[in-house]
């Protein structure tokens, strides 16, 4: 969902400045425009023209309904664990490109292990699109939250790497149709 109109906050919150990571507050009364909406998460151009992404706990400052995380099921099993790590790993975006961190190429390695009677630890490596950009913790925190989310993870170990450097080809084919990259 993307806003042509603009939106007037309802309340101050928090968000982080897209590109570089930096937090920042939006005040009240202010207006954004909505440019993104994934992952729970909303990408938003503010009225001074900086790019900001606000956590979807805050979205009912924009006038919409908070995403509630709804208890999952028991893991009966290291697959379904290493299943639903991957299924979260796909609600986790850049707030610049509308694509799963997954389908973009930029998880290195997860791996999940049994911790304790039906706990499990994960532990996933990823990178950047560019090495410049200040997402990192960001995307890590984002990562470690939503792992978390899910009952059976006990720990989850998020490792920001830069080896090997990303490149457009580890991005995965519906990933590319939907950039427009042949």
């Amino acid at each position: 969902m993307t806003s042509d109109k603009a939106i007037v906050l309802s309340r101050d919150c928090d968000a982080v400045m897209v590109p570089s990571g930096e937090p920042l507050t939006l005040r009240g009364g202010s207006s954004v425009w909505v440019t993104q909406t994934l992952g729970g998460a909303y990408t938003v151009m503010t009225d001074h023209g900086h790019m900001a992404r606000i956590d979807g706990r805050d979205a009912d400052a924009l006038g919409f309904t908070p995403e509630t995380q709804g208890e999952e099921s028991v893991v009966r099993s290291l697959e379904e664990a290493e299943r639903r790590v991957w299924e979260k790993l796909k609600t986790c975006f850049d707030p610049e490109i509308p694509v799963n961190i997954v389908d973009l190429g930029l998880i290195y390695d997860c791996a999940v292990a049994l911790a304790s009677a039906g706990r499990y630890n994960a532990t996933v490596r990823f990178t950047l699109t560019a090495q410049g950009c200040g997402m990192g913790q960001f995307l890590r925190d984002d990562i470690r939250r939503k792992l978390l989310s899910i009952p059976a993870i006990e720990q989850a170990n998020v490792e920001l790497v830069w080896e090997p450097p990303w490149s457009q080809s580890r991005m995965s084919g519906a990933a590319k149709s939907q950039l427009g990259i042949e």
